[in-house]
């Protein structure tokens, strides 16, 4: 068995769960030490109705618009040649996982854990773990993608195709899923403010900037200069965005801190269960293993980038649906990596050959 080598990841995707621990007691400390300041940062919002924090803005700005970079919408051309995969993807991204995760958030917050968390904090994990799931995985599949030896360019198909589709179906699904499952009113506004902020501009901006400087300075400047470029840039706005709103959840996490953990549970059991569906769907309709395994992960990781966003437009940088999505920045590399072993040692159970 080839298990994903943690040399294969740079020092930042290789512990990213501990750089998020790490930016948690910072911003702890800054929300205790200096509480007065933080308070002053918190209020930088704009947005009618909305709670965007304007510095937490630009930093997410700073994350999303390098990933829109790499994505090529020319290789959707190539849809059509072998569909069945993108397909399983596709029905497991938006017909399956949001509402797995509601019915995983309904069952654990608003009764397993409610006499841990009472009904208010209960309303707001569901939210939030909802948030995060409507959201499909953009930047992160490509590592995971390479760590389990997948289709590469088949891999860029699925992301550009599901990115896509995030412009239409992720405010409906958002509305239609909190509303139902926590009873939390959604500002659809709001909601399209933000997927306009957080996903229209960038990968409108995205698309026009590679195309351009593609055209004027060949793919081979625009991947090891202009995106290379961008890559310590968007390790630093995650970590200070980090850093920023745990500073604001800092009274709730450390009278709550065992929420942490709870928040955890049903978002590890909607990663491995919508991984083994799409994994398992993938076989049994004869896949290939390169397109079966970024499929599976795919399917199972998240765009946090946008779900902490939208939390935070939503409900506010301190609210239970914002540290619900962070939760979920924490759990991600040490669960998906454990995703890649699984589809390593079973890839023997895939044809190798013609992909569908």
């Amino acid at each position: 068995m080839t298990a994903p080598n943690a040399k294969r990841m740079n020092v930042f995707e290789r512990y990213l769960s501990l750089w998020v621990a790490l930016c948690m007691v910072l911003g702890i400390a800054l929300g205790k030490l200096l509480p007065g300041f933080v308070g002053l940062v918190r209020g930088l919002e704009f947005g009618e109705g909305s709670h965007i924090n304007g510095p937490i803005a630009v930093l997410i700005w700073l994350m999303i618009y390098p990933m829109m970079l790499k994505i090529d919408f020319g290789s959707i051309r190539n849809v059509g040649r072998r569909p069945t995969g993108l397909i399983v993807t596709i029905v497991v991204n938006w017909l399956v996982k949001p509402f797995s995760m509601a019915f995983f958030g309904w069952l654990f917050f608003r009764h397993i854990f409610l006499p841990l968390i009472g009904p208010e904090l209960a309303s707001e994990y569901i939210a939030g773990v909802i948030i995060l799931a409507a959201a499909p995985c953009t930047a992160m599949v490509f590592v995971w993608s390479y760590l389990s030896d997948g289709d590469p360019a088949y891999t860029l198909v699925q992301v550009s195709v599901n990115d896509l589709i995030m412009l239409v179906a992720f405010a409906p699904i958002v509305k239609f899923l909190v509303t139902g499952a926590s009873g939390l009113q959604v500002p659809f506004m709001v909601l399209l403010y933000s997927v306009g902020i957080f996903v229209v501009i960038p990968l409108a901006a995205g698309s026009i900037s590679r195309a351009a400087l593609i055209r004027r300075k060949g793919a081979a400047w625009f991947e090891s200069r202009f995106v290379a470029f961008f890559h310590p840039v968007t390790i630093l706005a995650l970590l200070a965005t980090l850093v920023m709103i745990f500073a604001f959840q800092a009274e709730n996490i450390t009278t709550r801190w065992f929420h942490v953990v709870l928040i955890a549970i049903p978002i590890m059991i909607q990663v491995y269960f919508n991984s083994s569906l799409t994994y398992g769907l993938m076989r049994l309709l004869k896949v290939p293993y390169a397109v079966a395994a970024p499929g599976a992960l795919i399917g199972a990781s998240n765009f946090f980038e946008l779900a902490v966003a939208t939390a935070i437009a939503l409900y506010g940088p301190e609210s239970g649906a914002a540290l619900a999505t962070v939760v979920g920045v924490l759990v991600e590399v040490p669960v998906m990596l454990s995703v890649c072993r699984v589809c390593l040692a079973t890839r023997h159970w895939f044809p190798e050959q013609q992909a569908a």
